[in-house]
């Protein structure tokens, strides 16, 4: 790399993180996470405007690999994040809800996503028809663990019943869209020799089933050994080099680099390694969501241009529109009233669900970079994930406001106080208070009584 070619690259990833902290914070101000900016940041740097003259004079060729490959690194990263707060303590008492819920909310998107890519064939041929209808269903049953918890958090959800079901939701929505992008990229075709492909499922086996236990117990060993320090630096190089190893496997394979990040970062031990959550997490996130993240959405923004929005553009994102939140919105309240959830909490989840945001994002690219989605419908699905994403904050102003929500959090310490009362008066003694894993009052066994009870 010449000098002046990263003399450009430093100045272009000050730009990008510029825009990104201004658009972020300005989306804040507006009740929205700051993904939303974000991502409206990568499009205004793409060719949408000014015909893409301003792109070429800030993004020139000679630099685009490089700040490809800062995106690549980016992503991988999220998805190690992913991967490792990925929580089965999410489903503790509310599962059968839980995995009900996600199922239909990911089913019902997806049948009515292969319905559309059908009938959006005729504009936008694809050069295997069956990946791109299997992809356009999986795209529509996508929805956001981390943005969705980041919402939770700002609007005070977090401690409530339904926010925790829809966090529970949203981790088994994650594990079955990367199951499902996984198996699109594979049929694209994206091996140099497809065979390949198949050794997919059993490196999956291996890392769950042989190399997490190993991990595990390594961890522990070391960390009794050394007793700190020395244990920490262990795992600070170890983690790095196996989430680049793993990532390497996968893309090999012919699936994508994510995939393997995603895989490493759910087999990664949660005891054992202390040093790696109390020091270097916390740097490696807020290194993620300043830097390599925005070079993301730049990166993708690249590829959206809507400059030439015609009738016909705007008739098929009604269309991907009413598709993707009619999909994740029926299949949720449906499913969620035949167990017995009340009408109002019905409908918080279902709005909840459609969030999308960055996780869409990164199935839409690598839908672009396997060649199954055309520039055109992929700008169209781009902003489709910006507007299912920022409806959620605002809709639920109206059906779920802070006074109900007070109201249910009292319903649930309530709950909670009689369960603790009732175990103690059982047991003789003082009971154990315990906390859910969103950070409230455990309810009672089972789903919380309050998603359950109607009001009068």
């Amino acid at each position: 790399m010449t000098l002046s070619t990263a003399g450009r690259l430093i100045l272009d990833l000050a730009v990008i993180v510029t825009l990104a902290r201004l658009l972020g914070a300005a989306a804040r101000r507006l009740g929205q996470p700051a993904v939303i900016g974000e991502i409206i940041g990568g499009i205004l740097l793409g060719p949408t405007l000014f015909h893409g003259e301003l792109t070429q004079a800030l993004f020139p060729a000679e630099v685009r690999p490089s700040l490809k490959f800062v995106a690549d690194v980016g992503v991988c990263v999220f998805m190690f994040l992913v991967g490792l707060g990925l929580d089965r303590g999410l489903l503790t008492g509310q599962g059968r809800l839980a995995v009900t819920v996600s199922l239909s909310s990911t089913a019902l998107p997806f049948g009515l996503g292969a319905l559309l890519a059908l009938y959006l064939l005729g504009d936008h041929p694809a050069s295997h028809e069956l990946a791109f209808v299997l992809f356009l269903g999986t795209a529509m049953s996508v929805t956001a663990f981390p943005v969705l918890a980041r919402i939770l958090t700002d609007k005070g959800l977090i401690r409530t019943p339904i926010g925790g079901v829809a966090l529970a939701v949203a981790a088994i929505d994650d594990v079955l869209a990367w199951s499902l992008l996984a198996a699109v990229a594979a049929l694209a075709g994206g091996a140099a020799n497809p065979w390949l492909v198949v050794l997919a499922l059993p490196y999956a086996a291996v890392m769950l089933w042989v190399v997490r236990p190993l991990l595990a117990r390594l961890a522990e060993r070391r960390a009794a050994a050394a007793g700190g320090r020395a244990a920490g630096a262990a795992v600070l190089i170890a983690v790095p080099a196996g989430l680049w190893l793993s990532a390497t496997v996968t893309d090999r394979l012919g699936l994508h680099l994510i995939f393997g990040a995603f895989l490493f970062g759910a087999v990664l031990p949660r005891t054992g390694a202390p040093q790696l959550r109390r020091r270097a997490l916390p740097l490696v996130e807020r290194m993620s969501a300043a830097v390599l993240l925005p070079v993301f959405f730049m990166i993708a923004g690249l590829n959206v241009d809507l400059s030439s929005m015609n009738a016909t553009a705007c008739a098929e994102l009604g269309l991907i529109l009413l598709v993707a939140i009619g999909g994740k919105f029926g299949g949720a309240f449906l499913s969620a009233r035949a167990i017995g959830v009340r009408p109002r909490h019905s409908v918080v989840l279902g709005v909840l669900i459609n969030t999308r945001g960055l996780t869409e994002l990164i199935v839409l690219t690598v839908g672009l970079q396997v060649g199954v989605l055309d520039r055109r419908l992929y700008s169209l699905m781009v902003v489709m994930a910006l507007i299912t994403t920022a409806m959620a904050g605002v809709v639920l102003r109206f059906v779920y406001p802070p006074e109900r929500v007070r109201q249910d959090l009292a319903a649930q310490d309530r709950t909670a106080g009689e369960a603790a009362a009732k175990a103690e008066d059982l047991s003789g003694g003082s009971a154990t208070k315990t906390t859910d894993p969103t950070g409230g009052p455990a309810a009672a066994a089972g789903p919380h009584p309050p998603l359950r009870q109607e009001r009068s």
